[in-house]
């Protein structure tokens, strides 16, 4: 199948190729005897990575989806404040 490179370096897959790689994201690029190689990687989270511990705290603290959610929406709203309007820290 004729894949075509656009301006901007990018090339889309034909939907017939990429049904056969359902729910992968992420393909390694690598140059092959004059040829390019797309392989599907599997993107997990390492064990023992920032991303795992900040789960394994969050259920230690016993923290729900609505406390996360409540705590979003409050960073949000403190980065729109003007500087002048935040709360001072405690020392």
């Amino acid at each position: 199948m004729l894949c075509k490179r656009t301006y901007k370096n990018q090339i889309t897959i034909p939907k017939k190729v990429m049904e056969e790689f359902d729910g992968i994201e992420y393909f390694e690029a690598r140059i092959r005897e004059g040829t390019i190689v797309l392989e599907p990687v599997a993107i997990t989270p390492l064990k023992g990575g920032r991303l795992e511990k900040a789960r394994m705290k969050i259920v230690e603290l016993g923290l729900t989806d609505h406390d996360l959610d409540e705590a979003i929406e409050w960073a949000r709203r403190r980065k729109t404040q003007a500087p002048n309007s935040a709360t001072p820290r405690r020392k």
